[in-house]
């Protein structure tokens, strides 16, 4: 893909004014949290059964601040000749309809018509690691070209090479050295890249994220996409505490019902999700970017859910707002999902 000159303006890269420590006066963060607007949006990756235009147009309707666009085959494919022009084109009705955007890169068989997510960054062959890269850096610059806030990627399961197993040290240093071109670019264009810990893969867990940040020295340019059900599913915090402990990387959140223990997610209410102190926690933090829907596997009734989850947000916000922050949220309990079901 030719670079063309980006019709939107980037986002801003510096980095979030966030407080870092969990013990705030219930005074202050509730006067925080009521001015500080939420932004929702929601992910095309649960749409997929619209064409993108009536899947923004819908959006929009509903009043949706933004979407969480997945570059795939049935949208805006990555792949297909003349990219800069389709995404230039994107971003003109974006900005027609007032719709942020974030990039997101979940799509499940964009590169390999056989394999979910496949090849992954951890890939034993470098042909085909190569190819995710190649994935990643067509969404930097396509978020560069529509002024994304961020992009989004994970890590990918960690397979099993021709010797047998892969060992955990191989796999992070694959991971580390894989990324750090998709960083580069991402530094350039000024975009962040926010990667999420996801059940089952080599990143699974914000401890994981830490790890790896401090593997690459800390770049300013990797930043948290921090799914809630995946904290409820298996983080040793509550997902409020999720969102205060990560605080200061977070730059893209995703947001949908689970249970702990149970990689699935579900439309809100048919989980164990209490939202109110999880968005209090976000406006108190002064999150900046989207907080996106995520039902990838809900498209057969997608505009239904579409239209039933932004009411139930803007209401668990306002719950937020009137309730404070005098609430002691505990870790949930129960055993830990193994392996990835739902992205």
């Amino acid at each position: 893909m030719s670079p063309e000159p980006s019709p939107r303006p980037a986002a801003d890269p510096r980095p979030q004014s966030h407080p870092h420590s969990h013990s705030h006066s219930h005074s202050r963060s509730q006067s925080q949290s009521q001015s500080h607007s939420l932004r929702f949006g929601y992910g095309t990756n649960g749409l997929t059964d619209l064409r993108l235009d009536d899947a923004l147009s819908l959006l929009a309707d509903l009043g949706y601040d933004g979407v969480g666009l997945t570059l795939d085959h049935m949208h805006l494919d990555p792949l297909a000749p003349d990219l800069a022009t389709r995404t230039r084109r994107l971003g003109h009705r974006l900005d027609e309809l007032g719709l942020g955007v974030t990039v997101e890169t979940g799509a499940r068989y964009v590169l390999d018509p056989r394999h979910k997510h496949g090849p992954p960054l951890l890939d034993p062959d470098p042909a085909q690691r190569a190819r995710r890269v190649d994935y990643l850096l067509r969404a930097v610059q396509v978020a560069t070209d529509l002024g994304a806030h961020a992009v989004h990627c994970f890590s990918g399961i960690t397979p099993k090479g021709p010797d047998g197993e892969t060992s955990e040290d191989t796999a992070w240093k694959r991971l580390a050295e894989t990324l750090t071109p998709v960083l580069d670019a991402a530094t350039d264009a000024g975009i962040p890249l926010a990667i999420e810990p996801e059940p089952g893969h080599l990143l699974a867990t914000l401890a994981d994220f830490h790890h790896l940040r401090t593997t690459l020295g800390s770049p300013d340019a990797l930043g948290l996409t921090l799914d809630i059900g995946h904290c409820q599913c298996l983080e040793p915090l509550s997902p409020a505490d999720c969102v205060r402990a990560a605080a200061p990387w977070l730059r893209h959140v995703q947001i949908e019902d689970m249970r702990r223990g149970i990689h699935e997610h579900l439309p809100f209410g048919d989980g164990e999700i209490d939202f109110p102190p999880v968005l209090e926690a976000l406006a108190a933090t002064r999150y900046q970017g989207l907080i996106t829907v995520e039902l990838p596997r809900h498209s057969h009734a997608g505009p239904q859910f579409a239209e039933q989850s932004l009411p139930f947000l803007h209401h668990a916000a306002a719950a937020s707002r009137s309730q404070g922050a005098d609430r002691a949220p505990t870790p949930a309990e129960g055993p830990v999902a193994s392996e990835g079901r739902a992205l």
